[in-house]
């Protein structure tokens, strides 16, 4: 009898310690939280997901097209487009005219972006630099950069100057936007430990405010990368002689819908493309984030 007793007390005050181990152990922590946002969060990946949105919208272009619901001199059935897209490749004026347009986007998209993460930094880190930069950009964002064409053309002419400058103003301003802002909300315990160590000021940029301002720098480049294509697709409307936009013009004059087509789906291709692999990009470089959509 006593031996069962004490038996029984043992095992009772086993118990609490038992549980708050539980409690404390890090793999169940981990796998309580798991839980938790599989409940509360937007629910598992669904392979494939992100082409659910355009497979119906393409379902129901050819539904419409096959009935007759949509008139093809308004808008060109699928197959159709498809077709012309096989007779510009077979030509050769649609890769010619794609990387046309690609090294357009690309020219600006460098320059807007090394424009911009220079005066983030600078801003960012300096209270007189802030003084001087941040009100003009602010203004810049302020004011669209296709509003600003008819002004650039009296600066720098219509040729292709013009085009790469409107494209980099549209970049320069997500990415000193979001960078200057990373670098703004920096921990300032970062700081302070910083300084506790001794760090120099080379390796304070390099181990401190470059982390910090990475997450906020790629957000703003998903945005530069958008931009760029927007106002690509505008500066190849002005005196253009190749580009996408410029076979997209020719084809408004002569109605083809079709060709026109083929050159917004080549956009929206080339804009899901390089937006993807900032995402990738993004998604290598802040792995150790654990946020609600994973």
């Amino acid at each position: 009898m006593n031996t069962h007793t004490t038996e029984s007390t043992n095992a009772t005050g086993r118990r609490p310690a038992l549980v708050k181990a539980a409690k404390d152990d890090p793999v169940l922590r981990t796998a309580r939280r798991g839980v938790a946002r599989r409940r509360l969060g937007p629910g598992p990946p669904i392979p494939y997901g992100r082409a659910i949105g355009p497979v119906l919208l393409l379902a129901i272009w050819s539904a419409g097209s096959a009935t007759g619901l949509i008139d093809p001199r308004n808008l060109s059935a699928p197959w159709t487009v498809v077709t012309t897209a096989g007779d510009l490749i077979a030509d050769g004026r649609l890769q010619s005219n794609v990387w046309t347009s690609a090294v357009r986007a690309l020219s600006g998209l460098a320059y807007g972006v090394a424009a911009g993460l220079v005066l983030a930094l600078i801003a960012g880190l300096s209270r007189l630099g802030e003084g001087l930069i941040d009100g003009p950009v602010q203004i810049k964002r302020s004011i669209p950069s296709l509003a600003l064409i008819p002004l650039l053309i009296l600066w720098f002419g219509i040729g292709e100057s013009m085009k790469v400058i409107t494209i980099a103003l549209g970049a320069l301003v997500p990415i000193y936007i979001h960078t200057h802002n990373a670098l703004r909300t920096i921990d300032s315990r970062y700081v302070e430990l910083a300084e506790t160590l001794g760090l120099s000021r080379p390796r304070f940029l390099l181990h401190i405010v470059l982390p910090g301002a990475l997450p906020g720098f790629l957000l703003g480049m998903r945005f530069a990368v958008t931009a760029s294509w927007l106002a690509l697709a505008v500066v190849e409307q002005v005196n253009a002689t190749s580009g996408i936009g410029y076979m997209m013009g020719l084809a408004r004059t002569y109605g083809q819908t079709d060709i026109i087509i083929v050159g917004l789906v080549v956009y929206g291709l080339l804009g899901l493309l390089s937006d993807g692999l900032v995402r990738l990009v993004e998604r290598k470089a802040l792995s150790w984030r654990r946020t609600l959509a994973d």
